[in-house]
């Protein structure tokens, strides 16, 4: 099938796409946001993941972030192009900038949060959608529908489906989000940006240099989740001593549990966000990012600790804390701050396109 289909098959992207490529998220904001690393980096990961809360990060203790400054604004960049190639599953479709946005915003961000929440998504994804085309991540389209690589998107059908009788309500919402942000994007020396986002984090962001290559613009900020603020927002994961050791075992199988239970787990370091950078099991040293993975945490915000019988996690916040968090958006949105401002607190010395 050719790779670029002419306009005219826009209606039946939007009504007939098969269902394999379509991503939902049951009304929840994204795990984490656009999906591999930035160029260069030396892993690809998912672009949405948190550890263990510092003192000056706790979540109780996290407040309002510093209002932020309006971010400058550019009204003679790069056009956001009106098309783009994007693939879903094996075929690749042209399709209209807006509708395509729309689309990704509704599988990235709950429809019920705050309008000003919504139009930095529309943003970011804008802005995460130019990146993908500029960087060449596809060689036959610009972005895909894959939130594991690029981005969620869903049909306006599947929004139907799982909205039922609130459809016309969230799909004006988001759509209204869309169209008031269209032509806005973010970019640092002229080019988009990594705009790399998550559901919450743990009192404050993460940097990207603790995860995949540093960039200016993606360095830890104070975000305002609470778990009073965020359901969820505090989660626990419990295992036997046995199913502990096999798991670190599977991966690691030079750890050494032939000592006391209780001696299994040794010095946590953290990274200044107060998420865990690495910590020693079975007396081998383990990227934090790696035990997120190998437990299935929300994230590598988390506290270790011998209960007798077992080890158990307390994880805070859900992704990887890069970039803009969704629920700190939201709730920056409920305290009186405009896209704007949510988009330079989280990204910070970007210029705002428009």
């Amino acid at each position: 099938m050719k790779r670029t289909l002419i306009a005219a098959y826009l209606a039946l992207l939007i009504t007939f796409v098969p269902a394999f490529c379509l991503v939902w998220r049951s009304g929840e904001a994204a795990e984490d946001g656009p999906g591999p690393s930035p160029a260069a980096a030396p892993s690809v990961l998912s672009v949405r993941e948190t550890a263990l809360p510092s003192p000056a990060v706790t979540p109780s203790d996290a407040a309002s972030p510093t209002p932020s400054p309006t971010p400058s604004v550019s009204p003679a960049a790069e056009p956001v192009p009106e098309r783009l190639l994007v693939k879903c599953g094996p075929e690749v479709y042209d399709v209209d900038m807006q509708e395509y946005l729309i689309g990704v915003v509704a599988a990235e961000m709950p429809a019920y949060f705050e309008p000003e929440a919504l139009k930095a998504q529309a943003v970011a994804a804008r802005t995460y959608a130019m990146y993908c085309a500029a960087t060449g991540r596809h060689s036959d389209a610009q972005v895909c529908t894959d939130y594991a690589c690029c981005q969620a998107w869903i049909s306006r059908e599947d929004m139907e489906s799982n909205w039922g009788e609130s459809f016309e309500t969230n799909y004006a919402a988001i759509s209204q989000a869309v169209e008031e942000t269209k032509g806005e994007y973010l970019c640092y020396e002229g080019e988009p940006v990594f705009a790399a986002f998550h559901s919450s984090s743990c009192g404050a962001t993460e940097d990207c240099g603790a995860i995949w290559n540093p960039l200016p613009y993606l360095v830890s900020v104070p975000s305002p989740e609470t778990a009073d603020t965020v359901p969820g927002f505090v989660s626990q994961v419990e295992l036997s001593s046995l199913d502990f050791r096999d798991t670190v075992l599977s991966a690691y199988p030079w750890a050494d549990f032939t000592g006391e239970e209780s001696s299994w787990v040794g010095e946590i370091s953290l990274e200044d966000s107060g998420r865990v950078a690495w910590a020693v099991l079975g007396g081998v040293e383990i990227p934090g990012t790696e035990i997120r993975s190998l437990f299935s945490l929300r994230s590598t915000a988390f506290t270790l600790e011998y209960t007798g019988s077992g080890f158990l996690f307390t994880v805070t916040g859900y992704g990887h804390g890069v970039g803009m968090s969704q629920h700190g958006a939201n709730l920056m949105a409920a305290q009186g701050s405009d896209y704007t401002q949510i988009l330079a607190h989280y990204y910070p010395g970007t210029t705002l396109v428009k």
